[in-house]
């Protein structure tokens, strides 16, 4: 008989074994952490996203509110000053009043008229 070869026909030795297993180990260790970093990179983006869009809405949000502060003040009418001669009216009624009731001479009442009215 001649044998052809030095090597096994069939099944691979143990050492073979060994060396398809490491093989088949180190791919699946290299698609597993490749896959992980894909996955890390893509939540990372997800929430830089998502950041940047909360950011966006408080913005306008903050935006939205300023201008309704400006709506209501333009809308509203300006606050007149307290209409001064009412006040003026008010305060003479009330010194014709202590006049008549004698707590006010008539020069006190003139003298404190002319003050009123400026003269």
């Amino acid at each position: 008989m001649i044998r052809r070869g030095v090597g096994r026909v069939g099944r691979p030795g143990l050492v073979g074994t060994v060396a398809r297993t490491a093989v088949i180990a180190g791919t699946a260790t290299a698609v597993s952490g490749g896959m992980q970093r894909h996955q890390a990179e893509k939540a990372a983006n997800q929430a830089e996203a998502q950041e940047y869009e909360a950011m966006q809405q408080q913005a306008a949000m903050q935006q939205a509110a300023a201008q309704a502060v400006a709506a209501q003040q333009a809308a509203a009418p300006p606050q007149a000053a307290p209409a001064a001669g009412g006040d003026v009216m008010a305060q003479l009624q009330q010194l014709a009043t202590m006049q008549q009731q004698g707590l006010l001479t008539p020069e006190e009442f003139s003298a404190a008229k002319a003050k009123l009215l400026g003269s």
